[in-house]
């Protein structure tokens, strides 16, 4: 019966590791929307001075329309930039709705 139990539980055990599995690497989609914001975000208006890294939260509407939540930029230039360009905008490849994705951007010197 003991033998039973635990054939049962690894036969349960392999059907669900079975069905977690997903096709596309997280990290591969992370990526491709990485890429699709930085084309959105090219060639800024204004004059950058000094190189900085800027943190950007943001998520997804039911839409996918990007949504900014936060952009860790002491500069009002690069917060108001990229919020202009890039708060609902669509891209082609939307990650899911409502989890928060966060991604660094490197604001070169012009």
């Amino acid at each position: 019966m003991r033998k039973f139990k635990v054939l049962a539980l690894a036969l349960v055990i392999g059907t669900v590791s079975l069905f977690a599995v997903n096709g596309e690497d997280p990290k591969e989609a992370n990526k491709k929307i990485r890429s699709q914001i930085v084309s959105l975000l090219q060639a800024p208006d204004f004059i950058i001075e000094n190189e900085t890294t800027v943190m950007l939260m943001f998520t997804f509407s039911s839409q996918g329309e990007v949504v900014v939540l936060n952009v860790d930029s002491r500069d009002k230039n690069i917060l108001n930039y990229v919020r202009e360009h890039l708060n609902y905008k669509k891209v082609d490849n939307p990650g899911e709705r409502d989890k928060l994705y966060t991604i660094p951007l490197k604001v070169t010197a012009s």
